[in-house]
């Protein structure tokens, strides 16, 4: 009893288990984070600033960056955050790692030389209950 009483305190922080197969505990969770996504901020710099997908890279990236900077606490990370436990998100920053160079060589941004786009106008019948918008 006073083992659990003393101990409690101290113990109050440690995440023993994920509850996911597979995933086990990062205890060092947010320093991983932090060094992951200053990892994905560099690597998403010789993406176009004009392209939506470095746009929206580095926008979650700071903002998740902004939240393990100010909480040491990994449930507070995750409460913030709200994607997942701490583990989850440290193989989300991981998988972007993974994808941004693909990005890069595939440059989804850019329309191949002389594309024109396609549009369709499909008449059908429209509710009348649906708005038109025209």
């Amino acid at each position: 009893m006073f083992l659990r009483r003393m101990a409690g305190p101290l113990l109050g922080g440690v995440k023993e288990m994920t509850g996911i197969v597979g995933l086990p505990v990062v205890p060092n969770a947010r320093d991983v984070l932090i060094g992951l996504y200053q990892k994905t901020l560099e690597a998403v710099k010789p993406i176009p600033e004009s392209a939506q997908y470095r746009k929206t890279v580095e926008e979650i990236t700071r903002h998740r960056l902004a939240i393990c900077n100010e909480e040491d606490d990994w449930r507070e990370i995750e409460k913030r955050v709200g994607n997942g436990q701490v583990e989850q998100l440290i193989q989300q920053a991981k998988d972007e790692l993974t994808l941004i160079p693909k990005m890069t060589e595939w440059k989804p941004w850019e329309a191949p030389e002389g594309y024109k786009v396609q549009i369709v106008i499909e008449e059908n019948d429209i509710p009348s209950h649906v708005p038109i918008h025209r």
